[in-house]
């Protein structure tokens, strides 16, 4: 796997096969490490779902 999950960069660090990897992502990870990852992948999954909620309660006042 060539990039990080759902991990947002800016456009100039963009690598060639769009997906926003650089190519120099480590293959392996501390447990630790691996813990901060996923809490901050749950922490925008939150973030995610509170937007579509926003939306969807916009779209029933309309």
């Amino acid at each position: 796997m060539c990039c990080e999950t759902n991990v947002q960069r800016p456009q100039s660090l963009q690598a060639g096969c769009g997906c926003g990897c650089t190519g120099l992502s480590r293959r392996f990870l501390s447990a630790q490490e691996e813990k901060v990852k996923l809490e901050e992948y749950q922490d925008q999954l939150k973030k995610e779902l509170a937007g579509v909620q926003e939306c969807i309660n916009q779209l029933q006042k309309a």
